[in-house]
C-alpha cells in the first residue's frame, strides 16, 4: 500500500538526528510506483499508465538519477520489508556484476542506479505495516461479515471521494520528472495528508464512535512510526547522508 510518508519521515528524521552535534542530512523522494501494480487505494487505469522501460523514459530516469546523485547519499532506504533484505542484496549484487536487468520498479530504476553510482554495498529495506487495535479485528478480519461489508463499502467510496483532492498525474503528458516534482511539492503533500482526516477517518459504528481514527492510526500513523524505527536501526552517523525512497500518496 502506498502511503503519504514523505513529510512525516522528513520531520521525524530531522527531529531525532537534531539531538546529535551535527544533523544527519536526509533527502526524501516520494514516488509513484513505476511498475503500476495497483495495490494502493488510488489506482491507475491501464490507459493512463506508462512503461518506464521505453527509451524516452529510460533517458529521463538517467537524468533524474544524476540529479539525485548530487546529494551524494551514503545510505539508501527502500520500501521493502526487512525480511527481504537478502533478496534485494542478491539482486543488487547481480546488477553490479552485469547479470541483472533492472525491472520497472522505482527501487530498481532509481535506488539501484543511485547506489551503484555512489559505490554503496547495499540498500536498506525498511518497510513495515501498521498494527490495528484489537477492537477492530472482528470487522477488519471479516469475522463480523456484515460489519466488514459496511466498512469496506465505505472505504472504497472514500477512495472515489478523495480523488478530487489529488492533482491528476502528469507522467504521461509531462514526464516522470514533472510527476516527481508534483508529488513532492509541499502544498500537494499537505493536501494529501489532509485526505487521511476525512472519509474513512469519520467512520463510526454503533459500538465504536472512533472506529475511523482507530483504523487510520494503524493504517497510516503506526506504519510511519514503524518504518522510522527501522531507519533508526541503521545507526547512521552524523556524517551520513540518507536517501529515502518511498511511495507518496494514498
Amino acid at each position: 500500500m502506498q502511503l503519504n510518508l514523505t513529510l512525516l519521515l522528513s520531520l521525524l528524521i530531522s527531529t531525532v538526528f537534531a539531538q546529535t552535534q551535527k544533523k544527519t542530512e536526509v533527502l526524501t523522494l516520494g514516488s509513484f510506483h513505476f511498475a503500476f501494480r495497483n495495490l494502493d487505494l488510488i489506482k491507475t487505469g491501464k490507459e493512463d499508465q506508462i512503461d518506464v522501460l521505453e527509451t524516452k523514459y529510460q533517458k529521463e530516469i538517467e537524468e533524474i538519477v544524476k540529479r539525485i546523485a548530487k546529494f551524494k547519499p551514503t545510505i539508501i532506504v527502500i520500501e521493502r520489508d526487512p525480511a527481504k533484505q537478502a533478496k534485494y542484496d542478491s539482486l543488487y549484487n547481480q546488477y553490479l556484476a552485469g547479470k541483472y536487468n533492472l525491472g520497472r520498479d522505482e527501487v530498481d530504476q532509481i535506488g539501484f542506479r543511485v547506489a551503484k553510482m555512489m559505490k554503496l554495498q547495499t540498500l536498506h529495506c525498511v518497510n513495515a505495516w501498521g498494527r490495528d487495535y484489537e477492537v477492530l479485528d472482528s470487522v477488519l478480519e471479516g469475522k463480523d461479515s456484515i460489519g466488514n461489508k459496511k466498512f469496506m463499502d465505505y472505504f472504497y467510496k472514500y477512495a472515489d471521494t478523495v480523488k478530487q483532492y489529488f492533482p491528476p498525474p502528469v507522467f504521461k503528458t509531462k514526464g516522470i520528472r514533472a510527476e516527481l516534482i508534483q508529488k513532492n511539492d509541499p502544498e500537494n503533500i499537505k493536501r494529501d495528508m489532509g485526505t487521511y482526516l476525512i472519509g474513512t477517518f469519520k467512520y463510526e459504528t454503533n459500538n465504536n464512535e472512533f472506529f475511523g481514527p482507530d483504523f487510520v492510526t494503524g493504517w497510516w500513523f503506526n506504519r510511519n512510526l514503524r518504518i522510522f524505527r527501522n531507519i533508526q536501526k541503521i545507526n547512521a552517523k552524523p556524517t551520513d547522508r540518507i536517501l529515502v525512497i518511498l511511495g507518496q500518496g494514498t
